[in-house]
């Protein structure tokens, strides 16, 4: 806006004693740069910002849509919508139907509130806005898939996105085509994935929180993107996860806490990238790594009373286990530290036995705390016969420090199915066969009839996740 304009500029008011003046014929008489200023009250219609004008809602206005096309469409750039309750929008999913459209740039959208949308903010083709402080609820009515997303940017670069909450869409924020935006502050949760990101390099995430969703969030076919200080919590449901990373280069993940997912971190065909000083407990598996992926780096971070640390999908995780001579902390480390210099005398082996199995059979799972299942680690921790992983920290931390608040421990719930019983006895005796004829260093036919009976349980429960399916995107 040039300075002239800003100098003319006037405030109209909309409400009682305002000469009767409805919302739509205030935005048509006013010039660019002109605030609008609205008082409390429901104003109904759609309304269409065709020219860079501010909206201040006074005592939080309700801008009711007529359940046909988006409630607010803003097409002219620097325009301000703040203040506002925003509702009823239509219902087509392919029309971008949304409570707020964005289709300009270099807009304000702060502190309205959102209910009973399609589309949360639908920025398309829109570039350096700031969101900041708005509260989006979608239409829990319907099924997961048949929402919005509560913010979807496409082709929407440079945005400072800040301080929202967005519960019951599809999911939290899609994120397609659009680098560089900054994302910071935000409570996603009660969703389907807090974070769906395709193909947009060079964002940044601080601060935000993804709790109670199917999944936290799913990076796939991007570079250069950096988590800091977030937190992924209680993230559990079908193809469940943390953080997934699908076909990824150059990402930094750091001072993050991952804490109670089916998954915490999913990593396939995941390239040069660092994750240092995280916090990853109490997931149901720590860390599933693909061998696709590659140049992989782990530092200071804490994986603390994971069910499993880690999964293996193929011969190697190639992955490193520590940067510049430190490694990470383990809680299932059983080593010793003789001269005091927080660092295992001896390295940590990552991956069991029992876990290399269950890498390949994810059923198995359930029966990963059971006696049986620790009776094979040390088995074949005496007598090593199967060739597994060999993954291992040469510098395992001793201490882990403080953890997080808020870190709700899992205490696994025994099963009363009979299936469960038989296979923790079976997987016994093979622990007992393993050690008996260990020396060997090849599994005798009895341990071989044993596992064999273990992968038919196996087949016979419902436990488990299927990953996504290679190179295709997991909606």
């Amino acid at each position: 806006m040039s300075g002239a304009s800003a100098l003319n500029a006037k405030v109209l008011t909309v409400g009682p004693g305002a000469d009767h003046l409805t919302l739509q014929t205030a935005v048509a008489a006013a010039q660019a740069g002109d605030t609008i200023q609205v008082s409390s009250g429901t104003y109904e219609g759609q309304i269409v910002l065709d020219r860079p004008l501010h909206l201040e809602g006074l005592d939080k206005p309700v801008l009711r849509g007529s359940g046909r096309g988006s409630v607010l469409a803003v097409l002219a750039d620097h325009c301000a919508i703040r203040g506002f309750v925003i509702e009823h929008s239509g219902k087509d999913l392919q029309a971008e139907d949304s409570g707020i459209l964005l289709k300009s740039n270099g807009n304000v959208v702060a502190n309205n509130d959102l209910r009973d949308v399609l589309y949360g903010i639908y920025l398309y083709h829109s570039t350096g806005n700031t969101l900041h402080g708005n509260v989006i609820h979608g239409r829990k009515e319907l099924q997961a898939g048949e929402r919005g997303a509560g913010l979807h940017l496409w082709n929407s670069a440079d945005n400072l996105i800040e301080d929202n909450v967005i519960e019951q869409a599809r999911d939290g924020m899609y994120i397609q085509s659009s680098p560089r935006n900054t994302i910071r502050r935000n409570r996603v949760s009660h969703l389907r994935y807090g974070l769906h990101f395709m193909s947009s390099d060079d964002n940044r995430f601080e601060e935000n929180l993804f709790s109670h969703n199917v999944a936290g969030a799913a990076i796939m076919y991007s570079k250069g993107i950096e988590f800091r200080r977030n937190a992924f919590v209680h993230n559990r449901g079908f193809s469940s996860f943390g953080i997934l990373f699908q076909d990824c280069d150059h990402c930094l993940s750091e001072d993050n806490l991952v804490a109670n997912n089916a998954t915490g971190l999913f990593a396939e065909a995941l390239r040069n990238s660092v994750f240092r000083n995280n916090v990853i407990a109490e997931n149901d598996v720590a860390l599933q790594i693909y061998g696709s992926s590659s140049n992989l780096s782990f530092s200071g971070n804490r994986f603390v009373e994971n069910l499993s640390p880690l999964q293996v999908i193929g011969k190697h995780a190639n992955a490193r286990w520590e940067i510049n001579g430190q490694g990470n902390f383990w809680s299932d480390y059983d080593g010793y530290d003789l001269d005091g210099d927080n660092v295992g005398d001896r390295p940590h082996r990552i991956q069991n036995v029992f876990e290399y199995l269950e890498g390949n059979y994810p059923r198995l799972r359930i029966y990963l705390t059971s006696p049986a299942a620790q009776a094979l680690a040390a088995a074949e921790r005496a007598f090593p016969v199967i060739q597994s992983s060999s993954e291992s920290d040469a510098r395992p931390i001793m201490r882990a420090g403080a953890l997080p608040v808020g870190v709700i421990p899992l205490a696994p719930k025994p099963s009363s199915h009979a299936g469960l019983a038989v296979a923790s006895v079976v997987m016994l005796v093979a622990g007992i066969l393993m050690l008996w004829q260990g020396r060997n260093r090849k599994l005798t036919v009895g341990a071989q009839r044993v596992f064999k009976a273990a992968r038919a349980l196996d087949g016979e429960h419902t436990f488990g996740s299927p990953r996504p399916r290679e190179g295709t995107d997991i909606a």
